[in-house]
């Protein structure tokens, strides 16, 4: 590629892109005329979801009581609003997401699009993701007033929302009109749910389309805090109801008992403030006590934004306080079980760290968070043992294996204690294949001894059984020594390297018909009957199908480089004190993304005006998460110039693509000569 350096503003699209840094990042839309005028062509495809929807067990459709998240963050798109990822000192991410069904991403934008960070972190755990259609107060009463008056305005909102959730890749609408409708556009109201819940359900499979409590059937705003005759006309034309917050139990009586509920309770989402705003149930460390009165009914229960624990409280302690808000409710939800077949890798990265971690080394000291990056988070607990012992998980970012965080497990084994500790990590419903290879990367303190313990039900006949518990069944991998050919084949492919203090052990599993329920960790204590405290950082658990060694790489193909945008500004590069020249362009090319867990980009000198100087060596720029990267104010020789851009997949079974199945394009630069 051949490139004249120009220096002209940016023609990117500033909603699109930083209009100082042409980093890609989300925004919503403000105005009716701005949503009526939106297309597919202009679309950001940076903010297109790339993680599809995990397969869960039980699936939303079976879920009698559901739980959804409504995140209400200081006006959204903050650091999310980052497409690629950003640096921030004290990041807020969600990683609970085995307890919820439904993600609802909120502002009070017109329309909300949630961001693709979102949206991959949902999904990656089997979560649907909603945007906000929002009107109020005055404004909101005017675009009412021009969208409902008809059905032809009416249905050109709605295909154009269908239209944005499609291309976005999220999964529906919480619809929330908060402004008083007129006697047309109050009837033209259910007309207009009832023909986008059909879009979508058209469009976007297994979508969802909620309404929330505010207008009634007369048009007054008038929050009702439950479902009755002044507004169940709206619930009968969509997939869902969001109550208000100021319900009290005789609400819920109500309700129950109504004939519009009856077969329809798990759609009604009783609302939570978790900052307790107003005359409410709980709220705060006591939503507990909301949920327990939701369940008590049989509804499902919509928790408006549980951020409160970043927001209002020490960011300092926002992993603790997080854990401990959801532990408090745990006893009031479904633990889901994800059911995507095998490989399954997780390095436990919540998304955000103060450094990044690849196999064990740091290899950048910086506070960062990207949601994308969140692997498939672990249950995090803390439970009694008997005596005085006890066990906690929880994330920690003090040292990782890849990512931003590992899982410690730590506790106390009680001197009375002769069974091993057996520490739960995952809830999972996956068929295994005949022959499981299984990796465990771990650091221990001393005096304990640390197996993989999976837990099984049985299709068939398993034959490798140990231990029943219930109706499941424990099985123990078998250690392969390291001259197996397995594990000498399974090193090879993922490469030697100094694992810095980490432990490496590979297993393998023979049985037949066998669903994966749990992946436990077995901590049994070395020595006599002495109370024992223990710690074992866990980096990466991985199991994967024995053949899928035999399964040859992919390569990376049509690797290319659109929108260079050139900018001459302060700092300084490696061979000029002076201010550098910086290339901004996005790459893109093409590889199965459901292969990958991430890609390497990555960028070298070739040549630069001093011949004397001998090419550079590859320098890492970052992380995509798609096959789309933006390269934004990389410092780069002066003209003439000539660098490499690299792309390398890091694909999800763990082994290294080599370097000639990686993508490569070299771009040539020269300064612009006048005629």
């Amino acid at each position: 590629i051949r490139e004249v350096i120009k220096y002209t503003p940016s023609p990117l699209p500033v909603k699109h892109y930083d209009p100082d840094t042409t980093e890609p990042i989300t925004c919503g839309l403000q105005t009716l005329e701005e949503l009526l005028s939106w297309e597919q062509n202009e679309a950001s495809l940076f903010n297109v979801a790339t993680v599809p929807l995990a397969p869960r067990e039980p699936p939303l459709a079976s879920c009698k009581c559901r739980t959804l998240v409504s995140h209400d963050m200081m006006g959204g798109y903050l650091d999310d609003r980052f497409t690629q990822g950003t640096y921030s000192e004290a990041p807020y991410a969600f990683y609970h997401w085995q307890y919820i069904d439904i993600f609802n991403y909120f502002t009070h934008n017109m329309v909300t699009i949630p961001p693709a960070v979102w949206t991959n972190a949902a999904h990656r755990h089997g979560v649907l993701v909603l945007g906000t259609f929002i009107t109020e107060w005055n404004d909101g009463a005017a675009t009412c007033e021009a969208f409902l008056r008809d059905e032809e305005s009416y249905r050109a909102v709605a295909n154009r929302l269908v239209s944005i959730c499609h291309c976005y890749g999220f999964d529906g609408w919480l619809i929330n009109i908060e402004n008083p409708l007129s006697e047309t556009a109050v009837q033209n109201a259910p007309l207009f749910l009832r023909y986008l819940t059909g879009r979508m359900h058209e469009h976007v499979p297994g979508s969802l389309v909620l309404w929330y409590d505010s207008v009634t059937e007369n048009g007054q705003l008038q929050w009702q805090n439950e479902l009755n005759q002044t507004n169940r006309v709206f619930f009968s034309a969509c997939d869902g109801f969001f109550t208000n917050y100021n319900w009290t139990e005789q609400s819920l009586e109500s309700m129950r008992d109504s004939s519009e509920v009856q077969g329809r309770q798990a759609d009604i989402y009783v609302g939570v403030d978790v900052f307790a705003r107003g005359n409410v149930v709980g709220g705060m460390f006591q939503t507990d006590k909301a949920l327990e009165v939701i369940r008590k009914h049989n509804f499902s229960a919509a928790l408006f934004a549980p951020g409160w624990v970043y927001e209002a409280l020490d960011k300092a302690e926002f992993r603790k306080n997080q854990d401990k808000f959801w532990a408090l409710l745990s006893d009031y939800l479904c633990v889901h079980q994800l059911s995507s077949p095998l490989p399954f890798t997780s390095s436990f990265c919540q998304g955000f760290g103060g450094s990044f971690y690849s196999r064990g080394q740091r290899v950048e000291k910086r506070s960062w968070v990207n949601l994308s990056a969140q692997e498939i988070q672990p249950l995090y607990y803390q439970v009694q043992l008997g005596g005085q012992g006890w066990l906690r998980s929880r994330g920690c970012p003090e040292d990782a294996w890849n990512g931003g965080c590992s899982l410690m497990l730590d506790g106390l084994v009680p001197a009375e204690r002769a069974s091993p500790v057996c520490a739960k990590i995952f809830a999972l419903n996956v068929a295994l294949p005949s022959k499981t290879l299984v990796s465990l990367v771990y650091k221990a303190s001393a005096g304990i001894t640390v197996a993989v313990e999976l837990k099984t039900t049985q299709a068939g006949v398993c034959q490798s059984t140990d231990v029943h518990d219930g109706n499941l069944t424990s099985v123990f991998p078998h250690t392969l020594d390291e001259g197996h050919p397995l594990a000498n084949q399974f090193s090879q492919l993922c490469g030697h390297f100094n694992p810095a203090g980490w432990t490496i052990r590979c297993a393998q599993l023979e049985l037949q018909d066998c669903a994966l329920r749990e992946v436990c960790l077995s901590i049994q204590r070395d020595g006599g009957p002495l109370d024992t405290p223990f710690a074992c950082r866990v980096g990466e658990i991985t199991l994967l199908d024995a053949a899928s060694l035999q399964t040859p790489t992919e390569l990376v193909r049509g690797l290319c480089v659109d929108d260079v945008v050139w900018l001459h500004g302060a700092g300084t590069s490696a061979e000029s004190p002076s201010p550098c020249l910086r290339l901004n362009a996005t790459l893109r090319w093409k590889y199965p993304t459901e292969l990958t867990r991430h890609f390497r980009v990555y960028w070298r000198r070739l040549r630069g005006p001093d011949p004397r100087i001998p090419p550079g060596q590859l320098v890492l720029l970052g992380r995509a998460y798609s096959t789309l990267y933006r390269v934004t104010e990389l410092a780069v020789p002066e003209p003439p110039g000539l660098i490499e851009l690299v792309v390398e997949p890091v694909i999800r079974r763990g082994f290294l693509v080599p370097e000639s199945h990686w993508g490569r394009r070299s771009l040539s630069y020269s300064e612009d000569t006048p005629q």
